[in-house]
């Protein structure tokens, strides 16, 4: 179902670093240091057999001898969430992904300017911490409800990127929520803007940064759940040709493409099974998608 060159790690160590937020540091367990892998990036992890969910690496960029995932319990968890908080245990053994970077910091930015709304703070304070190692120009922005809920607020308000954090509880007396007007400067050349978390944060991020002249192309955003797109979406049933054998499927309404290829018998990568990962990302050659995905842009939607 997900086929590609799995290392096998344990689970050294795990405890809860916010009421709903679980911390969990993985080692090979072949005794040999994990792939090296850039800040933004992300492992898939097979939870269990047909159960794979990715997570942002947390760890500043290097030689690792472990790797460090963070796990918000999601109210409506699918099976992932749910399964490390109250399943997995320090001794477990998984099966991991090498690293992937669909979040990559652009390469020689003038300036870059980091937003993370709740667990989205995972990417970002690894973004973080490279850009100080860089010794390069950025601010960053971390809104949480609390302090309480404020997963790595400590490290923060004591580490090297202190000084270039501005921390916001939207749920505590004087605090407050994202102000576009206040919390996004004017677009300057070679400036790049990156924010991740929930998918109502991300939106209201990227239409301020729109607002305050930001072009599309220095605008970097990752989701870990998909907005809902139900509202939106079509409601007739459309059908997709395979190319390779010339089957061809009717796909109803309530179904996504992948859904009705798999229950055909088609083997598909697949992971989030929401269209955030892009894993199940696969060539068009004719005809105009309904794309209720969020991995790709909306130019890469217009040219399929």
């Amino acid at each position: 179902m997900f086929p590609q060159n799995w290392i096998e790690v344990e689970v050294a160590a795990k405890h809860l670093i916010t009421p709903d937020i679980a911390f969990l540091e993985l080692r090979n367990t072949r005794e040999n240091p994990l792939p090296m892998f850039t800040a933004g990036s992300h492992i898939d992890v097979e939870i269990a057999p047909g159960l794979v969910r990715q997570y942002s690496l947390i760890d500043g960029p290097g030689d690792p001898a472990h790797y460090r995932i963070a796990v918000l319990r999601q109210q409506a968890s699918r099976g992932g969430s749910a399964a490390i908080h109250e399943r997995i245990r320090p001794g477990d053994r998984l099966r991991i992904s090498v690293p992937r970077n669909n979040f990559a910091l652009a390469h020689g930015a003038r300036r870059s300017v980091l937003y993370a709304g709740g667990i989205g703070i995972t990417p970002i304070l690894c973004m973080a911490e490279r850009l100080v190692q860089m010794n390069a120009s950025f601010d960053f922005h971390y809104f949480a409800r609390t302090r309480t809920h404020a997963a790595f607020l400590s490290y923060i308000e004591a580490g090297r990127i202190a000084e270039r954090a501005h921390i916001h509880f939207t749920r505590e007396e004087g605090g407050r929520r994202f102000d576009p007007g206040r919390d996004v400067p004017a677009f300057e050349p070679g400036s790049h803007l990156y924010v991740c978390g929930p998918a109502a944060f991300i939106q209201v991020v990227l239409d301020g940064a729109k607002l305050a002249g930001w072009p599309e192309e220095c605008l970097h955003r990752e989701l870990f759940t998909a907005p809902d797109v139900s509202q939106n979406a079509k409601s007739e049933s459309f059908r997709v040709r395979i190319a390779s054998t010339g089957l061809t499927l009717e796909v109803p309404p309530d179904r996504t493409v992948a859904q009705v290829l798999m229950e055909a018998g088609i083997d598909l990568p697949l992971s989030c099974e929401q269209g955030v990962c892009g894993t199940c990302l696969t060539r068009v050659i004719d005809g105009v998608p309904d794309h209720r995905d969020v991995f790709l842009t909306e130019e890469e939607h217009r040219r399929n």
